[in-house]
């Protein structure tokens, strides 16, 4: 875990599906973007509720989820949230926009820290993009995250081409064997 002031993994995917994004989710919306189990979610959700950090309104059959504005908690963990979880959120929205972009995911120190590997804490971003995207919209979208995380996030991009020519050969093995995180398309 990144910021380990979460009781769990899952509880600050939870957060940070909802607090980054000032959206307002069923429980099955927030358990799927979250990547929680439906149960653990429900179980999470109680708690969040309970400390007033969550709201939840039913309309309807469907019982509604998002952030409590009136909390003084929401905006300091918005912050904690920005810097663990945030890289992985803003990065996957902003890639998304990006036309050409086939794969994305983050590797090095960050990825590894999330994936639960001791050592110091990542200072920066690493993210493998392949595909034939506008290099300077990728860059500009980078530039936006870490005005958003407060790291530096550093885009190595690969065509389809180069990957399969196996010139970055011994680069991509390297990524391979390391612990990542996949935030679009499938890692080859």
């Amino acid at each position: 875990m990144l910021a380990p002031v979460f009781r769990s993994d899952a509880q600050a995917r939870l957060l940070a599906s909802l607090l980054l994004t000032d959206d307002e989710l069923t429980l099955s919306q927030l358990a799927d973007r979250a990547a929680t189990p439906y149960a653990t979610a429900h179980r999470e959700v109680a708690r969040l509720v309970d400390a007033g950090i969550l709201t939840e309104r039913t309309v309807g059959r469907a019982r509604l989820i998002a952030g409590n504005p009136e909390s003084p908690l929401v905006e300091p963990l918005r912050r904690i949230l920005a810097v663990s979880a945030g890289p992985v959120l803003y990065l996957t929205e902003e890639l998304r926009r990006i036309e050409g972009v086939q794969v994305a995911l983050i590797y090095g120190s960050f990825a590894a820290r999330a994936s639960g590997v001791v050592g110091p804490p990542p200072q920066d971003v690493d993210v493998l993009i392949i595909g034939t995207p506008e290099v300077e919209a990728v860059y500009a979208a980078c530039e936006r995250v870490e005005a958003k995380v407060g790291r530096a996030v550093n885009p190595a991009i690969f065509t389809p081409a180069e990957v399969e020519s196996g010139e970055y050969r011994g680069f991509l093995d390297q990524v391979a064997a390391l612990p990542r995180l996949l935030l679009i398309g499938e890692w080859p």
